[in-house]
């Protein structure tokens, strides 16, 4: 996986998404604007003068400026949302020195002043017991997503497994520990790797990039349809990603020598949200996480497009599997907060 090329698709598509949702003059994203516009530049820069580099040069540029300061955000709006003013306070300034906006510092002379406020009752009041809240609720992302830490923890323990034979990018290594290959599967009726190939991985940026998908989409989904649901879901998409690319290739429509990776089932995540959501279109801001989860798949779409290495066919059928698992398994109800990926 060629990782300058990664991060060169992000430094690239991750702005121009910032710029076509905040492409209104003024108002509160002018900071998300000019973020978004350094980044491009930089990574023009990179590409005109070191090319071979660009995409680390703006995929530094994106992490820093993009990706950091929308992580510290959401993390500084829980903060405020728990009511401890002081610790969205003081992300607020760290964040400051990334992502130097009015919008920022208007948030934080707000925490300051309810801080302020906060501090003067506690004068005259018994101790507040929201901290303690605030602190198990840090604690509370894989608590009612237990699949989704035992999905990390089994790709993390076949990762090391793979590290045990060696060289876990040599083709040979990865035919004996359980790479999907169609022609083992159809031919000689190695029907195992269909499974196994889901929890290999072709290096560790690949594993970190799936077990990052899955720590942010996969948590809302399991609380919103249920833990039993969701590993069905997770691996009934990946089996038929693994089957489809095989169907495909002996058709001739498609050729893969040798597959590993989840993304399949992760793609299978991205799909079931997008049943889930068209299932209960109705619901408070369904349709604009809906069009989050399509975004995602735009994304997702033109990067397989620009990246060789990557099956797009493994993607779209483990996509097509989990959009009709979501639709199927979604129930009435909806149990817990119905919260897709507000990632872009």
């Amino acid at each position: 996986m060629d990782l300058n090329h990664i991060f060169l698709f992000l430094a690239v598509v991750s702005p121009l998404l910032v710029l076509a949702r905040a492409w209104r003059p003024g108002g509160p994203y002018h900071g998300w604007r000019v973020a978004a516009l350094v980044v491009l530049a930089i990574t023009g820069i990179g590409w005109i003068l070191f090319r071979g580099a660009a995409g680390y040069i703006g995929g530094g540029a994106w992490f820093a400026l993009l990706f950091l300061p929308a992580i510290g955000l959401r993390k500084m709006t829980e903060f405020a949302a728990q009511g401890d003013y002081k610790s969205a306070r003081k992300l607020g300034v760290a964040l400051q020195i990334l992502h130097p906006s009015a919008e920022l510092r208007g948030q934080v002379q707000l925490f300051r002043h309810l801080e302020s406020r906060r501090n003067d009752r506690e004068f005259f009041a018994p101790p507040p017991i929201e901290h303690e809240i605030a602190r198990q609720d840090r604690r509370r992302h894989f608590r009612h997503a237990p699949a989704v830490l035992i999905f990390i923890l089994l790709n993390a323990a076949a990762f090391l497994f793979e590290i045990s034979f060696g060289d876990w990018t040599d083709p040979e290594i990865l035919h004996r520990i359980g790479a999907l290959e169609p022609y083992a599967v159809v031919v000689q009726g190695q029907y195992w790797r269909l499974f196994t190939a889901l929890f290999l991985h072709g290096g560790f940026a690949h594993l970190l990039f799936n077990l990052f998908a899955l720590y942010v989409l996969g948590p809302p989904l399991e609380r919103s349809i249920g833990g039993v649901r969701f590993a069905a879901c997770y691996l009934i998409s990946g089996l038929a990603s693994s089957a489809g690319v095989v169907a495909l290739t002996v058709m001739g429509l498609v050729h893969v020598a040798q597959l590993v990776g989840a993304s399949g089932c992760i793609m299978g995540i991205v799909g079931a949200w997008a049943g889930f959501l068209l299932r209960h279109r109705h619901a408070p801001h369904a349709k604009q996480r809906l069009g989050n989860v399509l975004m995602i798949v735009a994304i997702q779409t033109a990067f397989d497009l620009s990246t060789p290495q990557v099956s797009m066919a493994a993607h779209l059928c483990g996509l097509i599997a989990g959009f009709f698992l979501g639709l199927i398994l979604a129930p009435r109800a909806v149990a817990g907060s119905m919260t897709p990926a507000d990632t872009d």
